[in-house]
């Protein structure tokens, strides 16, 4: 009733968005297919002061996190909604590329960020299939269409094209990330080696602009009555009933392998 009359101060609303695992396309991953909608609506329902982005994920696809961060900069811009990254545990490659889109990174003092490199790997398996006595038949239409198949030995010609890729993908996070952190980021650091920051480091070096909590951050900012809107994505049916339990087990262990590099 209060916010239907005029003279009545009403307190003002941030929007919630969890942005959550490793950034995949497809049904596990936290995608732009996904978290989309999600970030539409956010920005959108009851004309919120703010839009703050909980983070903690520790990367995936490059392709995934450029179109997450896009839309959040679009949504912000055409909305004027100032937009607050909070990083819990991990904000590290894609995951940190996510953060950068925000106008401000908050994290907490033990919060691991940046790891802002592109990493591709692979097995070797030729030596496998020889002991068992498997023979491999391939056929292509084009010199570099089997590039980099785990059952032949490894060529350096192919190891020099991925390189070659890897440090593309590499120039556009680290422009992506000076153009969003430009005039904060420390430049007597090398911050684009792959390295990560914990903490009070990571603000020191220009990745992060202070150490705080997102309700409490936000409550500074927007007055100690500030109302939180959560938003997440809908679970779809079949999950709701555990049909999907393999595929989430699968993924749970994928992410988790993810987690595990940064100790976590």
């Amino acid at each position: 009733m209060k916010r239907w009359i005029p003279f009545l101060k009403t307190e003002k609303t941030v929007a919630v968005v969890r942005l959550s695992g490793v950034i995949a396309a497809g049904g596990r991953g936290l995608s732009d297919e996904k978290i989309g909608p999600v970030l539409e609506r956010a920005f959108t329902k009851g004309k919120p002061a703010a839009v703050a982005l909980v983070i903690n994920s520790p990367g995936g696809s490059p392709v995934q996190s450029s179109l997450i961060g896009a839309r959040i900069r679009r949504l912000s811009d055409e909305k004027g909604i100032p937009v607050f990254a909070f990083v819990e545990d991990v904000a590290a490659s894609g995951g940190y590329w996510l953060a950068a889109a925000a106008d401000e990174i908050y994290a907490d003092q033990s919060s691991v960020l940046g790891s802002i490199g592109v990493i591709s790997a692979g097995f070797g398996l030729e030596d496998f299939i020889q002991r068992h006595g498997v023979n491999r038949r391939v056929y292509t239409a084009g010199t570099s269409k089997s590039m980099l198949d785990p059952f032949k030995a490894e060529n350096p010609e192919d190891v020099d094209r991925l390189k070659g890729i890897l440090e593309q993908i590499h120039e556009v996070f680290i422009d992506h990330v000076k153009v969003r952190r430009s005039g904060k980021l420390d430049e007597a650091q090398d911050l684009f080696n792959g390295e990560v920051r914990v903490g009070a480091k990571a603000v020191e070096a220009g990745l992060a602009d202070g150490l705080g909590h997102m309700k409490t951050v936000m409550k500074e900012r927007f007055g100690e009555k500030c109302n939180f809107r959560n938003y997440g994505a809908k679970r779809g049916l079949l999950s709701r009933f555990g049909a999907s339990a393999a595929d989430g087990m699968i993924g749970a262990v994928e992410e988790r392998v993810e987690f595990t590099r940064y100790g976590l």
